[in-house]
């Protein structure tokens, strides 16, 4: 449905302006005369309507970064708790942020709002840039007229998973450097330091040891079928791609992670800092359980976990408690099902998930430094694996050599 950029005059003779969804200029025209203003200038809003399809397409190709999110959550909630009014507010939003695209989508809000669509629903418009956990919460703070206080805990709920990926990424960076330079003098081993050798061995009438011929045999087969090498990595890595985007190649690779030594512990409590958090603050917010564990299984980013929440939902509809449900479920520790289990008991359910939340950060903290402390001597002797086995293909023939001389 195209949409309409109009002025018209409200009950006090002021010019106002907004944008409206309708078929026809027609349409429009009969809308804002229903509400009592008096239509000056009606047009279709072209530019913006593309502009937003363009950002949506951006959107999910190159995702807003949660960092630019937190700074616009911040600037929201901090005019809005100075009683800023809502089109006025966006407006300042938009003029102060430097990102494009939430300028854009900022603009789009704001003219959403002008036009009497509510607060969740504008903000739903976007999925590009707000999540359904966003939403929701949202929402849950519009209805209960506590939107202040629950922007503040969204506020910490995306600053705290801001800094437990960042703390994984940078857990990983030390790894994926060691891997990368293994793999780089593993070419270039291969490839300008064994053919040299080789050849002069062959000149001699050296009889190569096995390490030796190993080595010729990849350096041939490189040299000679590379576009087999490219088509098998390339193909494989489509291949690969295609499968995870499918339902069952997310569950196996997301099972796949959880039983992984070393990483499969850092995946699971940081799979459980996650849910304890967000189920936390739709809890406070006034969210329904089951709603919550709707949200929760489409913001987990775990699809072994996130299927257990239909079983999870089915018996919390014949009346059961929560505890009971994760308990029968996999992966759930004891620790959040007991805690969840108080805090039902106590009715303070979203003050003990945050204490688990919290536990399992220090948890995470812990769990990046003794696989920082165990991965980095397997790093250390893969490196020195690869650089033996070269020179294993190296010296034997040249001690060999030394003995024909």
């Amino acid at each position: 449905m195209p949409k309409y950029v109009f002025q018209a005059y409200n009950e006090t003779g002021a010019l106002i302006s907004g944008e409206l969804e309708a078929d026809s200029e027609t349409a429009v025209n009969h809308n804002l005369l229903s509400k009592g203003f008096i239509p000056s200038d009606i047009r279709k809003n072209r530019s913006l309507s593309f502009a937003l399809q363009w950002e949506h397409l951006k959107g999910k190709l190159n995702p807003i970064k949660t960092r630019d999110l937190i700074l616009f959550t911040k600037q929201f909630r901090t005019l809005f708790r100075a009683g800023v009014p809502m089109t006025e507010l966006l407006k300042i939003i938009e003029k102060q942020t430097e990102h494009k695209r939430l300028k854009i989508i900022t603009t789009g809000l704001s003219q959403d709002i002008q036009t009497g669509t509510g607060l969740f629903s504008a903000f739903k418009k976007y999925p590009q840039a707000f999540s359904p956990l966003f939403c929701s919460v949202i929402q849950a703070g519009e209805t209960s007229g506590s939107l202040s206080e629950v922007m503040e805990r969204l506020i910490f709920i995306m600053e705290h998973e801001f800094r437990i990926r960042s703390e994984i990424k940078s857990a990983l960076r030390y790894p994926l450097i060691v891997l990368f330079f293994l793999a780089v003098a593993f070419f270039v081993l291969l490839f300008f330091v064994m053919p040299k050798f080789v050849r002069i061995f062959q000149l001699r009438g050296i009889d190569l040891p096995l390490p030796t011929k190993i080595c010729l045999f990849m350096y041939q087969f490189m040299v000679n079928y590379w576009y087999i090498a490219i088509l098998i990595i390339f193909g494989g890595m489509i291949a690969l791609t295609a499968f995870i985007n499918t339902e069952r190649g997310r569950y196996q690779r997301d099972l796949l992670l959880l039983k992984m030594p070393f990483f499969g512990s850092l995946v699971l409590k940081s799979t459980m800092s996650r849910f304890c958090s967000i189920f936390s603050i739709l809890q406070f917010s006034g969210v329904q359980v089951l709603e919550s564990l709707r949200i929760l299984s489409g913001t987990l980013d775990n699809a072994v976990i996130s299927k257990q929440f239909n079983k999870i939902e089915s018996e919390i509809e014949s009346g059961n408690n929560i505890a009971n449900p994760l308990k029968a479920a996999k992966f759930f520790t004891p620790m959040v099902i007991n805690m969840v289990a108080v805090g039902e008991k106590a009715e303070k359910l979203d003050e003990m998930l945050e204490e688990v939340a919290l536990h399992y950060d220090s948890e995470i903290e812990y769990t990046i430094k003794e696989i920082t402390e165990s991965v980095t001597p397997l790093l250390t002797i893969g490196l020195a694996v690869v650089v033996g086995f070269f020179a294993l293909a190296i010296f034997l023939p040249m001690w060999d050599m030394t003995k024909i001389v």
